[in-house]
């Protein structure tokens, strides 16, 4: 049996109401030890693809456990609440892409359990409709840290019947990449689906300018390791901290000077 270190916690409850602290208490409540570790609870509101993109990008950094997370547009539907195995974690929530990226990176060695949560002895009672996180996602996460078989949440699942979010896109074509914004995170920093990794293969390496191209705009743009490397108020594209490329704003917001939503299409090659 799998031994937990911890229940980690992300959705877009935000922090302005009791939504997190309820959902506290009834995780302590189940398993009084338990150590909460918060991922954020200021995902955009039923954003799921940004929740799904920082949930896999912050799991890697974290213990083995149980990882709850609610971004949940479609709660008290037909959708349905899971639990899923893979790898040292069991992620718990609804079953909307949101755990889908998480779960791929985590399963290492490609086997995955996934449960439907139909065992309601779990839950809490009454079940709000509008409150899956507090009576149904977290007792379930509190009886798995209490040592409870992932089995008995519910009916077993085909993995390959899970909800999945379409992989971002990344294509390599000559020398040039192309790739979609994933994210962008509270600075106006602009995540790409494009591994940093892949930048060098193609000629394009810290200290020199890079040909960006977003739709019909075409600009250069120095690719360094930091902000600081250009003057303030420039564009700067850099490999972030999960591994991404990046473009930022030195001391400003790529995002609004970019016009540059998650999901746009954008183009990397070496300034010739």
């Amino acid at each position: 049996m799998a031994a937990y270190q911890c229940l980690t916690f992300l959705t877009d409850y935000g922090l302005e109401d009791g939504f997190v602290a309820a959902c506290h208490g009834v995780a302590a409540r189940i398993s009084p030890n338990t150590r909460i570790i918060d991922i954020t609870h200021l995902v955009p509101p039923g954003d799921v693809r940004r929740g799904a993109a920082m949930l896999a990008q912050t799991v890697p950094y974290l213990p083995p456990g149980v990882h709850v997370a609610v971004v949940d547009p479609g709660v008290g539907t037909r959708r349905r609440g899971v639990a899923v195995a893979a790898g040292e974690r069991v992620f718990v929530g609804p079953d909307n892409g949101l755990l889908s990226w998480a779960v791929r990176e985590a399963a290492e060695d490609g086997r995955v359990r996934a449960y439907e949560l139909t065992n309601e002895e779990l839950w809490l009672r009454p079940v709000s409709a509008t409150f899956h996180g507090r009576d149904i996602f977290t007792p379930v996460a509190a009886h798995l840290l209490n040592g409870m078989d992932i089995a008995q949440t519910g009916s077993p699942l085909r993995p390959e019947d899970l909800v999945s979010l379409p992989t971002p896109m990344r294509r390599i074509r000559g020398d040039a990449i192309e790739g979609e914004v994933l994210t962008v995170d509270r600075f106006g920093n602009v995540q790409l689906s494009i591994p940093a990794a892949d930048l060098e293969g193609l000629g394009m390496r810290p200290g020199e300018p890079v040909r960006l191209s977003l739709g019909k705009r075409t600009m250069s743009v120095r690719l360094e390791r930091t902000f600081g490397e250009v003057p303030p108020g420039e564009l700067v594209a850099y490999a972030d901290s999960a591994g991404y490329v990046a473009l930022a704003v030195n001391s400003g917001n790529a995002a609004q000077r970019l016009n540059l939503p998650p999901g746009a299409h954008v183009r990397l090659a070496p300034a010739r």
